[in-house]
């Protein structure tokens, strides 16, 4: 299961497969990484480069019904 991997600190679902992040958070969104444009592919995620946060298409193959809220 893809979400059980502890190296990856944060999950995000997502409708569409072209998702961007900033690293920005609720809790301190001043700090951050300059913001990326990323294409979720056939595996049904994809992972940022700067803080590794993991962006899920719902729907997809890797969408293991958790992202159902």
């Amino acid at each position: 299961m893809l979400t059980d991997d502890p190296f990856v600190p944060e999950i995000s679902y997502v409708t569409t497969p072209r998702v961007a992040c900033d690293g920005a958070t609720d809790i301190s969104p001043a700090l951050g990484h300059p913001r990326v444009y990323m294409q979720i592919d056939e595996a049904g995620y994809v992972d940022c480069g700067y803080c590794d946060k993991r962006f899920i298409l719902k729907g997809g193959p890797a969408d293991q019904g958790q992202g159902e809220s």
